[in-house]
């Protein structure tokens, strides 16, 4: 062959050995691991696939699947422990209005029979003026005893059964003054407390208080606590006010919760007093320590049987105060709601008049 066919031979011969030798690369580069060769081998033949795809790709290799198998279980999510309080959380969040306020009473089986004090509670909200009877739609009935629970939700939505365990039965009406009735009243205080702690602001009505119109307007915004009068002197503002622990609001703050421990702490200071007594003899100290404002409401409205306002025009509760036995409170709050029935069947002239007033003397209403 001359030697200008040689030169041109001899580029053909580099070009087949190098091409042979770059297919025996690529197939030996294959033959090591061929699922992710091939996504390497897509990646330097398109600069579109993201780190993303790439990793996409892997999963699907043998080594992947053998890893995704052998992945241990997720954790069992850690359950929490059983509230103290039950089912109270829940019954006080359906009962809450949206600024978180419920109302309170608390019943035993002896309020809780036809005819009896619960009973009457009702029908005050039900024969009231103003819409009161909506605010039923917000009443938590605590109950201290298994009949009284079962009486409450066979007449009512929110009933909560507050099982004290300290030993006291209390299906039955306890003595004034008693044993028993200190350690109801005591544990009624610590049971409120609670509610503080939860974040709920509560309005505390005894069951003996009947509900004629709203009371809330007159609680002020300002008032920390705001509660029912014995005896007022005038100013709400006044300690000199005597208060009266069977209508109760109480706004939900750190402040009030260090006002109810301080309460609590009272019992063993001044022992044998009942939470009412204790709340008079500490808030001289307490108010101003917790800068505390304590609102006493003017018994015009927020009315009793210590005191009794006769202007059913203004009225908008009366307990059943200063009245010691389930059958005088019920002989004289039956004669109350005969009067306020009259009252509101009356025309407006007779109303304004003041014709309608309070059957006096009672057992206990003077």
């Amino acid at each position: 062959m001359k030697g200008g066919d040689m030169s041109s031979v001899s580029p053909l011969v580099s070009f087949v050995l190098g091409a042979a030798m770059a297919t025996v690369c690529v197939l030996f580069f294959m033959s090591a691991a061929p699922a992710r060769r091939l996504v390497d081998i897509s990646a330097f033949t398109s600069n579109s696939n993201s780190t993303a795809d790439l990793l996409l790709d892997s999963s699907d290799s043998p080594a992947a699947a053998d890893l995704a198998e052998a992945a241990p279980p997720a954790p069992a999510p850690v359950q929490a422990p059983p509230s103290p309080w039950g089912d109270l959380e829940e019954v006080l969040a359906r009962a809450a209005t949206k600024d978180r306020t419920v109302i309170m009473t608390q019943i035993n089986a002896a309020w809780t029979r036809p005819g009896s004090l619960l009973d009457l509670f009702f029908e005050s909200f039900r024969t009231g003026e103003g819409g009161v009877a909506r605010l039923l739609d917000h009443l938590v009935i605590v109950t201290m005893d298994p009949a009284a629970y079962e009486g409450c939700r066979a007449v009512h939505s929110h009933c909560y059964f507050l099982r004290t365990g300290n030993g006291v039965d209390y299906r039955s009406e306890k003595v004034f003054m008693s044993k028993d009735y200190l350690e109801m009243m005591w544990g009624r205080n610590r049971f409120q407390q609670t509610v503080l702690e939860l974040g709920y602001n509560f309005l505390f009505t005894d069951v003996d208080v009947m509900w004629f119109r709203d009371p809330f307007r007159h609680i002020s915004m300002a008032a920390d606590i705001a509660i029912s009068s014995d005896v007022y002197m005038g100013d709400p503002y006044s300690l000199r006010n005597f208060p009266n622990g069977g209508f109760l609001f109480v706004r939900a703050s750190d402040k009030t919760v260090a006002f109810y421990r301080a309460w609590q702490q009272g019992r063993w200071r001044f022992l044998g007093k009942h939470e009412q007594d204790v709340f008079n003899l500490i808030k001289h100290e307490e108010a101003p320590r917790l800068d505390l404002a304590i609102q006493f409401l003017d018994t015009a409205y927020i009315s009793g049987f210590c005191q009794l306002s006769k202007d059913l025009n203004r009225i908008c509760t009366l307990h059943a105060n200063c009245c010691v036995g389930l059958g005088a409170k019920l002989h004289d709050l039956r004669g109350v709601l005969d009067v306020w029935r009259n009252y509101t069947a009356g025309t407006p002239e007779e109303r304004r008049a003041g014709k309608f007033q309070w059957k006096l003397p009672g057992i206990c209403i003077h």
